[in-house]
């Protein structure tokens, strides 16, 4: 199920609707795709939580990471609420708009933005271009206040040329500084580039993407019809960029590589999903207009038609698409949504299961919603196994506020009351509320045995930030 969730530093994860939404601040320096310093990076981003798409992205970036150096385990992959073609990297994450997904047409195009910030990541770009703002805001001191000591010379003097040339310093130093910051970022761009070129040589795959989106951005910029400074602009023009493309891109053997047929499925199969929550039936329809029949056309149709309330009709376009694909885990993960909202909790922790088995990645967002079914089921017998469940999902992702809830009401339905509200305050905690975490705890410590791993967990709630 596709959630507007959010793991972000401060805040947690909530549910409303069709996605579990919140939104946290993003320290971002910004070594984004696009041309131009993105909102996201400048303050606070929506993040969406969706199995599927997560783990298509991961099977993307996986070849890309090993032939970059980095450490898949260590990059988390984030999924922005945003229409936009955009993508930046902050620490260890790489985030990407659900605009990006949704217009890229085949998976070389996302491959490629994959591969490009992973040439930041590689190249420590963030971190250097932070010691580059620093040394920026050094000069820019500096040069204010040889602009104040010129305009005070002038003054002394009684000399208004004096004055005059402190104002233009003052004026242009500012001016100065940030040319120079943003050459210095278009270079890093320039780099990531054809970093990008070598982990897409490294591992057989087209730059055909890259070029694709460029030309893009080119568009756009002509259709504008704005005259833009070059030395005003974090990146490169899309004309230079696809220029070098170009020429790395003929020096290729893999030009004419194509994606997997599967992997193409698969992504139509993800923007199909993100069609259906941004738009219902009517963006799918467009989306999927030459070939209304396919998979991922009928898939969003299911989608839309849940989501439109009619969720009697999509379980049955779902049950359809498990009798072509029966292996395709999250086909039973949507059916169990399905399901519950029809109110037949037993049917749903069946879907739930299945999905479960059949994911190669035993994803925590999954086994969080067979553990919220269970408890949704009311029946005593489930309780001690959507405990077991929702644990594993908290332990895997501890960040997962709506996990914790659930698993909190499991605790409550079996009688451990201290139990439930020490997993209440370490969820609170974890979202960064706290207040509420406090609350919990304190509540929690008067039930637990002294000295008990729970109650020492309770204390350090208590005692953190104190």
């Amino acid at each position: 199920m596709m959630a507007k969730a959010t793991r972000t530093p401060h805040t947690g994860t909530k549910e409303t609707g069709w996605l579990r939404r919140a939104v946290g601040t993003v320290t971002a320096v910004a070594l984004c795709f696009t041309l131009t310093m993105p909102a996201h990076a400048q303050g606070r981003v929506a993040v969406v939580r969706d199995a599927e798409i997560e783990t298509l992205l991961k099977d993307y970036a996986s070849p890309i990471f090993k032939a970059a150096g980095l450490k898949t385990s260590r990059v988390q992959i984030v999924l922005v609420n945003d229409r936009s073609f955009n993508a930046f990297v902050d620490g260890q994450r790489m985030f990407i708009n659900t605009g990006a997904l949704a217009d890229s047409a085949v998976p070389n195009e996302i491959i490629g933005v994959i591969a490009h910030e992973a040439g930041h990541l590689a190249g420590g770009h963030q971190q250097r271009l932070r010691e580059q703002i620093a040394t920026a805001q050094t000069l820019a001191i500096v040069g204010g206040l040889l602009g104040v000591g010129a305009l005070a010379a002038g003054s002394i003097a009684g000399s208004s040329g004096g004055a005059q040339v402190g104002g233009a310093l003052i004026t242009a130093t500012p001016t100065l500084v940030q040319r120079n910051l943003l050459s210095y970022r278009r270079s890093e761009e320039m780099n990531a580039d054809q970093a990008a070129a070598r982990y897409l040589n490294a591992t057989g795959q087209s730059m055909q993407g890259m070029l694709t989106t460029f030309r893009r951005f080119s568009q756009s910029l002509s259709l504008s019809g704005v005259q833009v400074d070059p030395y005003q602009i974090s990146h490169p023009l899309p004309r230079e960029r696809i220029a070098l493309l170009e020429e790395l891109a003929r020096k290729s053997k893999y030009f004419d590589a194509r994606d997997p047929q599967r992997l193409n499925e698969r992504h139509q199969l993800m923007r199909a999903k993100i069609a259906a929550y941004s738009g219902g039936a009517a963006a799918v329809a467009r989306m999927f207009s030459k070939d209304r029949g396919s998979l991922a056309a009928r898939y969003g149709e299911a989608i839309a038609t849940d989501l439109s309330g009619n969720s009697a009709a999509s379980l049955k376009k779902l049950d359809a698409l498990i009798r072509e694909q029966p292996k395709n885990p999250y086909f039973h993960e949507f059916r169990g949504e399905v399901l519950l909202k029809l109110r037949k909790p037993d049917e749903a922790i069946k879907a739930f299961a299945q999905a479960v088995k059949l994911d190669r990645t035993k994803s925590p967002l999954i086994r969080a919603r067979l553990g919220f079914a269970l408890v949704a089921s009311g029946k005593p017998g489930n309780m001690n196994r959507a405990i077991q469940e929702l644990r594993v999902a908290v332990q895997a992702e501890p960040d997962n506020y709506t996990a914790y809830r659930n698993l909190s009401q499991a605790y409550g339905q079996v009688g451990d009351i201290a139990n439930a509200e020490l997993i209440m305050a370490e969820g609170n905690f974890r979202a960064g509320n706290s207040r509420e975490a406090k609350a919990f705890a304190a509540r929690a410590l008067q039930k637990l045995p002294k000295g008990s791993p729970g109650a020492i967990r309770a204390n350090d709630i208590l005692t953190i930030g104190k």
